[in-house]
């Protein structure tokens, strides 16, 4: 069967998907991944089919995003839905032009105009999202907020933020609906018209981290995660293996890809705290351009998290979905510095598991809140320990293979029939 999976995002919303695409080639399906060009590398490199989708998504949210500022998740949250928006016709073209090659398409939640193209060709979709965007009482979109709003608020503000969210694209969906032969429907209505198909959607996430709400419909399924595909060809750097090896476990520091508006300022912060806590560190420059150097401290550009967290004595990052989830994964504690969109939202998960010693918003971040919670981290065994029972807990999870059986489910066929 051929699949094509649409991720619209930065690397960390298309980096789970590679593995996810490995996987189904596994079971004799024929994946492919269409996203920008950015990632093409990236995609090509795990074996999988690749189509071309628009938008650079590192230079324009980069730049929208230190425009709107980090301060308020919703006000970001708009303006990355409009950066897309910006670019929803050339993107229904494309995503149009990759599903005629399909059987089935995979949506993530930045590439619904999708589900619009699937209607159109008459194909089976389905949704493979990162975040848990179904509406429920049991907690507040976490694109928005980590308070709680009261069981009636909180699955009020995630009806009306998949509203609110079509509304941009209102015209071109209309457009692209009339081309392909479907009645012109308003937002909700085409909502309510999904919901009612019992439109199925897989949430690559582990039920430990985040239970399936009670409210949820059984036809949204918690599976597990997606542990982004390895490089085959990609080895350590030996500098990096020298380095770990030359003193005792060092913490790491990255940001992925969150801009930063002074990456100096950002990287002698980093330093500073480094210097009074003691610790040696690996520092990922990522999209913030980090430039931190010492004796015991490596900037390097890119390593992948799953061989070099576990050799980590703990883990500063963003708290990105996968991110997070990479650390959870290696048993290491964790130090979330979240900025913006569902980070705060993770960075809350990680202090509940009891794997982080507490919550650092970067527009809070210090030097010495930075170098107290390090120290916390290192110094206390409990949070190592909270760590290693969560990744055994991971272990026995098996996230695509919950893909799998919807996926059956949808289609009516399995293995690569």
């Amino acid at each position: 069967m051929r699949i094509v999976i649409m991720a619209v995002g930065s690397r960390g919303d298309v980096a789970p998907y590679t593995g996810l695409g490995v996987r189904l080639q596994e079971e004799g399906h024929e994946v492919t991944l269409a996203t920008h060009a950015l990632f093409e590398k990236l995609v090509r490199s795990r074996g999988l089919g690749f189509r071309v989708l628009p938008l650079d998504t590192q230079e324009e949210m980069t730049s929208r995003l230190a425009a709107s500022g980090t301060t308020s998740p919703l006000k970001v949250t708009l303006a990355v839905n409009k950066v897309v928006a910006d670019h929803a016709r050339p993107m229904a073209d494309a995503m149009l032009a990759a599903a005629r090659e399909a059987d089935v398409v995979l949506l993530t939640p930045a590439g619904w105009i999708g589900a619009h193209v699937a209607e159109g060709l008459g194909l089976p979709s389905m949704g493979v999202y990162l975040q848990p965007l179904t509406p429920t009482r049991e907690f507040a979109p976490p694109t928005v907020t980590t308070r709680s709003l009261g069981g009636w608020g909180n699955r009020k503000a995630a009806t009306s933020l998949r509203s609110m969210g079509q509304k941009p694209f209102r015209a071109v969906v209309d457009q692209l609906r009339t081309e392909l032969g479907l009645p012109i429907m308003k937002p909700d209505a085409w909502l309510a018209q999904v919901d009612a198909a019992r439109w199925p959607i897989c949430y690559g996430y582990s039920p430990v981290v985040v239970p399936q709400p009670a409210d949820w419909p059984e036809w949204n399924h918690t599976v597990g995660y997606w542990w982004p595909a390895n490089d085959p060809d990609v080895k350590p750097d030996p500098e990096l293996v020298d380095f770990i090896a030359a003193g005792p476990a060092p913490v790491y520091i990255g940001f992925g890809s969150m801009p930063a508006e002074d990456s100096d300022a950002l990287s002698a912060l980093i330093l500073d705290a480094l210097r009074t806590s003691g610790l040696r560190a690996v520092v990922n420059s990522g999209w913030a351009g980090l430039r931190a150097a010492g004796d015991d401290v490596l900037t390097l550009s890119e390593v992948p998290h799953d061989w070099l967290f576990p050799q980590m004595a703990a883990v500063v990052h963003h708290a990105g979905a996968g991110t997070a989830g990479a650390g959870l994964r290696a048993g290491v504690p964790t130090v979330p510095v979240p900025f913006m969109v569902d980070q705060p939202f993770w960075a809350q998960r990680l202090e509940r598991l009891g794997v982080a010693p507490g919550v650092i918003p970067f527009r809070k971040l210090s030097a010495s809140r930075l170098a107290a919670a390090l120290t916390e981290a290192t110094g206390n065994p409990e949070y190592r320990r909270r760590a290693t029972d969560v990744a055994g807990r991971l272990a026995q999870e098996d996230g695509a293979l919950g893909v799998l059986r919807v996926l059956e489910q949808v289609t009516g066929t399995r293995g690569g029939a």
